[in-house]
């Protein structure tokens, strides 16, 4: 995500140009908008005609401007897209304004977006900025005598090693396993939250086990495909077949996971933990919340004034997080949101237990 603050509006409300470069962008963004936010962008519209000398074709697309006061938000998950709906309010076009627009966007679309940013909102905003220059993802290929590691940014693969070490017979043969350490001592130095080993053959099974053996902490993140070639060809398998996609859900469902079995051990014990809306504000407010667990549907219900919760969800994560406590908010799409959604949709872990 790209972010770049550009004043404030007349109200005083905050305003950002806001580019969403993934899938996941838009989905952020799907969590930050509300309605009576404005967002502002390029867009097509059809317009009617209605000279005389023309026939009405129904209307032709117009490239125009605008700004929209949100009434809605949908992310298309898997159209790739987020649909902004909401009263036109300023546009290219005066004969425009008051009717309704909806604004599609999707990854590289620029829009500027003026809203009261809430704490957790611009947290979001700045992780996913954070995240365009972090690799999440490295994909190495491997094959006899030869290896290469690409890591994956917002924008594109980037080759941060290749490794040659003649294996098999000859003068300057060397044991395979010097490919596979040097490989796994690269793989070491990166920080990131999953590998893709791929390659053709058995080589990339036998670097696995050699992973396995010597560098576990890397095997823990290792998932193998299956490609006809290394280097540039290898990746570009690699990307076609949408792996690093399912790897980074993958990361994030398991992310999310770890702290809902966590949780729900604790439940069963009867120790340091808390659900539902008013048990987890009461540990809020004794400072007792070391990590807040929110589903995003019910925190956009309650924000929008559709909720049930007989407390202000904003009012408990801004108290969680002045007192030094992590808000990790679930997505209702996969299995650990939808067990938080069977707690009321918020839960805590907490730093001590509360009698």
């Amino acid at each position: 995500m790209r972010t770049e603050p550009r004043g404030y509006g007349e109200d005083g409300r905050e305003r950002r140009l806001l580019v969403p470069e993934t899938t996941d962008d838009l989905w952020h963004l799907s969590h930050v908008l509300e309605p009576g936010d404005d967002v502002e962008g390029d867009t097509t519209r059809r317009i009617q005609r209605s000279d005389d000398n023309l026939r009405d074709t129904g209307g032709e697309r117009e490239h125009m401007h605008v700004t929209i006061k949100v009434t809605d938000v949908e992310f298309a998950r898997f159209a790739n897209r987020l649909r902004v709906g909401g009263e036109i309010v300023q546009a290219s076009r005066e004969d425009q304004l008051g009717h309704h627009h909806t604004l599609n966007v999707e990854a590289n679309t620029e829009i500027t977006v003026e809203k009261q940013f809430k704490p957790d909102q611009t947290e979001r905003l700045e992780a996913a900025a954070e995240a365009t220059d972090a690799p999440e993802v490295a994909i190495a290929t491997v094959e006899e005598g030869a290896a290469a590691i690409h890591t994956v940014q917002q924008y594109g693969t980037e080759e941060y090693v290749s490794l040659t070490k003649p294996t098999g017979k000859g003068e300057y043969a060397q044991p395979r396993t010097e490919l596979f350490a040097e490989l796994g001592q690269a793989l070491g130095r990166l920080e990131t939250q999953a590998v893709i080993l791929a390659g053709p053959g058995f080589t990339k099974q036998d670097a696995f086990d050699y992973f396995e053996e010597n560098y576990p902490d890397v095997a823990s993140d290792v998932t193998t495909v299956d490609t006809s070639g290394i280097g540039d060809r290898g990746v570009h398998e690699v990307l076609k077949r949408g792996a690093v996609e399912r790897v980074r859900e993958e990361t994030r469902i398991a992310r999310e996971a770890e702290l809902i079995d966590d949780l729900t051990a604790r439940i069963a014990e009867g120790t340091k933990a808390t659900y539902g809306p008013d048990a987890t504000m009461e540990a809020a407010e004794f400072g007792a919340v070391e990590t807040l667990l929110l589903l995003d549907e019910r925190l956009r219900a309650e924000r929008q004034g559709d909720g049930d919760w007989g407390i202000d969800a904003d009012e408990l994560v801004t108290t969680v997080e002045r007192q030094g406590g992590d808000v990790t908010v679930f997505s209702a799409e996969f299995q650990p949101g939808q067990q938080l959604s069977n707690l009321g949709g918020v839960a805590a872990l907490l730093r001590y237990r509360l009698e």
